[in-house]
């Protein structure tokens, strides 16, 4: 494997990782089934990139993008918490009409960028691989919304979110605005997956109509192999995880499609990530009985 796919690689796990923190706030600390990453990565995209290219500061048109991501994640909420729609299917119903929307925001199935500047352009040292410094500016992206999440998690609103995704029937004894903590994860983790969304359009070079597809099969796939490398109760480790699960799961996914010796092919990328998953997932029941057998042994 070249360099150039090993940082292509580490470029794109980087942008998912912020998908990846997304997923782990709606589906592991809210408990909320959401496919609304479907269409609030394209969204994301779409909006950053319409901007751009209508000559808007790529900083401004980035945080557009996340307001735009915070919006579908809080239309979601609002369909489960005040029209009592079931989860799963308000987030399904927002997929679909951000498909709708996302073509409409774009005014046709792509929006090109190749020509147009970036938040990857500024700042750029003379004789640096734009590939090498894209991956650098990712990289503190990633760490400095981690270290927001933890933060923000540590807090009284962050502790209680927390806590409606663990028992809701407790939370709302306990006096906690359940609703409105539904409201604000969703909101939360939807406006990470729009910055993804739009941080990606912008290393891609454009945006289009069908780049959500399966995102939250890689956002789940790398929180799933994250928790499985790295188990820990810890929310400070367990965002790390997900993090490396994103990047881990790029980086399997670039080594099988370019080791000839597997002989797989672009067309396999599904085979290879259903592959994945499924070892993700198998993982922690081999570790158990691994460990009891041991146990077993040592008595």
């Amino acid at each position: 494997m070249s360099v150039y796919i090993l940082m292509g690689a580490l470029e794109t796990g980087l942008v998912f990782g912020l998908v990846a923190l997304g997923v782990l706030i709606s589906f592991r600390l809210l408990r909320f089934p959401d496919l609304t990453v479907d269409g609030s990565f394209p969204l994301g995209g779409a909006v950053a990139a319409i901007l751009i290219s209508q000559d808007v500061d790529p900083f401004l048109a980035t945080l557009a993008a996340i307001a735009a991501g915070a919006a579908a994640g809080l239309v979601t909420a609002w369909l489960n918490v005040r029209l009592g729609i079931m989860d799963l299917l308000a987030s399904i119903l927002m997929m679909i009409a951000l498909y709708s929307i996302n073509l409409l925001v774009m005014g046709g199935p792509n929006v090109p960028l190749i020509t147009s500047p970036s938040v990857f352009s500024v700042g750029q040292p003379e004789g640096m691989p734009d590939y090498v410094w894209r991956v650098i500016v990712l990289a503190i992206v990633v760490i400095v919304v981690k270290l927001l999440l933890d933060a923000f998690f540590t807090t009284r609103m962050g502790l209680a979110l927390r806590a409606t995704g663990s028992n809701l029937r407790m939370s709302r004894a306990q006096g906690v605005a359940t609703g409105t903590m539904i409201l604000v994860g969703m909101a939360l983790s939807n406006a990470l997956v729009g910055l993804a969304g739009a941080l990606f359009v912008q290393t891609q070079g454009g945006a289009d109509i069908s780049m959500g597809i399966g995102t939250i099969v890689i956002g789940l796939a790398a929180v799933i192999i994250g928790e499985s490398l790295m188990p820990s109760r810890r929310l400070v480790l367990i965002t790390l995880a997900v993090i490396v699960g994103a990047i881990l799961y790029r980086l399997f996914i670039a080594l099988a499609l370019n080791s000839d010796f597997i002989g797989l092919q672009a067309q396999d990328l599904n085979l290879v990530t259903a592959l994945l998953v499924t070892f993700a997932l198998v993982l922690p029941g081999l570790r158990r009985r691994l460990a009891a057998r041991r146990r077993r042994n040592h008595a």
